[in-house]
């Protein structure tokens, strides 16, 4: 999927905290912004699956915010996607997840801010907050430190600290554990961002807002923080062994889909797949990824698999646009929120209409979660593209977690037997769950079914990663070609 393996060296630092909520954003996006004030080339990655946070990333530095899963696209790929989003940069800052040593369930480490920190060779940054706690610091951050040997916490960041004597006992904690204080940051509300049922409410939802609250992180980190301090931690990391990811080429290389998995019931496979050809120059097959406030969730690597395969990619707004980008040959509706927008969404009737022409001529369309719900027949009880028969509602109940699935149906994506990883993230329910044709068989938290699969179309609650399988994109690209 890689070039070559070569020496890949690019100072670095992970930012991460003992548990959630400690102000890893707040201090990641200060610095990215920071470093990237003083004329700096900062790549921003994000630990996990998290789509919400990248976006407040690429906002503080002006490039993509880039995610690094182990889960959803195994170990082996951390460090070729970092090379790739870090690839010509000056400075990288990784923000974790969670608590740093809180990963996939019952997976031990995998996917924590400590494995990825280790696959990048990258010293760790622990801020810590001190808001309730004075001497007992010093116990935290020793056993945050000690607690794997492979981890380097090279310093502690501390943070909500009240006072000039609350910082004093902080320090004078701190003098006896061995991790340098690199950072000392006061309460400051005006750097706090609005949330409400998924987590953060996204910079496309807020951009002025937005703008005005990465202005203040950074303020913030430039007054509390050592930078030098920072970036001579960050100097530190080691050379890493490995080619930066590549689209053209993880195309090329990506083995077959495999075969069935009889213990799920999976379907035979498909006898007409493809060849798998070499990337193609646009010719201008065109296909729509939609966007703008209700549909925020995506990653980079997708778009820039589907042009590697030979396609035109084109974005659009649902809440704005009244047509599909004309000559529209596929459709991709990735997650977002649109149960925020359903009034505006079922208002666009003229584009309602186009979705549901398009899908029902039989063309390519692949829909995760917001993109689910935006095909049903109606959300809360308001009326969408009826693409599907189903219905979709708000609930109370919060749905979240890494699922290992297997493809059930031939698909535009997947032939049945196909094994990809993905992750659940909503507060809503569809009903019914799953079609006559199965999207995805899912082995964990229960076994189930979910998702539908008819004409071109694939829906699904599922967010996967397509540089885990980058025949995903390819089967999409060749899909629209012959559709």
């Amino acid at each position: 999927m890689t070039s070559s393996s070569s020496l890949f060296s690019v100072p670095r630092l992970v930012v991460a905290a003992p548990s959630s909520g400690s102000g890893k954003t707040t201090v990641a996006t200060g610095l990215m912004a920071a470093f990237a004030s003083r004329g700096l080339a900062v790549s921003p990655h994000k630990v996990g699956p998290d789509y919400i946070d990248p976006g407040y990333h690429a906002l503080a530095t002006g490039r993509v915010g880039r995610n690094l899963d182990a889960y959803l696209c195994g170990p082996e790929l951390v460090g070729p996607l970092f090379a790739h989003g870090a690839r010509g940069c000056d400075l990288a800052v990784v923000e974790g997840v969670m608590g740093m040593f809180d990963g996939a369930a019952g997976e031990g480490e995998l996917a924590s801010t400590a494995h990825v920190a280790k696959l990048l060779r990258a010293p760790v940054v622990l801020v810590v907050d001190a808001s309730s706690q004075s001497r007992s610091v010093a116990a935290l951050v020793h056993g945050f430190a000690s607690w794997d040997p492979e981890v380097r916490v090279g310093g502690v960041i501390l943070n909500k600290v009240a006072s000039d004597r609350h910082e004093a006992l902080l320090r004078e904690a701190l003098d006896s554990a061995g991790v340098p204080v690199l950072g000392v940051l006061r309460r400051a509300p005006q750097v706090d961002t609005p949330s409400r049922h998924l987590g953060l409410v996204p910079v496309a939802e807020r951009q002025s807002a937005a703008v005005e609250a990465v202005a203040a992180m950074a303020a913030q980190v430039v007054a509390g923080c050592d930078l030098e301090g920072l970036f001579a931690l960050a100097r530190s990391a080691g050379a890493l062994s490995c080619a930066a990811w590549d689209a053209g080429e993880a195309l090329v290389s990506s083995p077959p889909p495999p075969l069935p998995v009889p213990s799920l019931g999976a379907a035979p496979p498909d006898p007409h797949r493809p060849e798998r050809p070499r990337p193609q120059t646009p010719d201008g097959l065109r296909i729509a990824v939609a966007g703008g406030a209700a549909f925020t969730f995506s990653y980079a690597e997708h778009a820039e698999l589907l042009t590697a395969a030979g396609a035109e990619v084109v974005v659009f707004d649902p809440l704005r646009d009244e047509q599909l980008p004309d000559g529209t040959r596929g459709l991709v509706i990735g997650g977002g929120f649109p149960e925020v927008y359903a009034a505006e969404l079922s208002a666009n009737e003229p584009l309602r209409k186009a979705v549901g022409a398009l899908a029902h001529s039989g063309a390519p369309v692949a829909a995760e979660c917001a993109g689910l719900l935006y095909l049903c027949r109606e959300l809360d009880g308001r009326p969408m593209c009826g693409v599907l028969d189903a219905s979709a509602r708000m609930s109370e109940r919060l749905t979240l977690g890494y699922r290992d699935a297997v493809a059930l149906s031939d698909s535009v994506l997947a032939v049945a037997g196909t094994r990809m990883r993905g992750h659940e993230f909503h507060r809503t329910v569809v009903e019914p769950g799953s079609g006559t044709a199965p999207a995805w068989g899912v082995r964990a938290p229960e076994r189930r079914v979910e998702g539908f699969v008819q004409q071109g179309v694939h829906a699904s609650y599922l967010h996967t990663h397509w540089a885990a399988e980058p025949g995903v994109a390819r089967r999409f690209v060749e899909r629209c070609r012959t559709s």
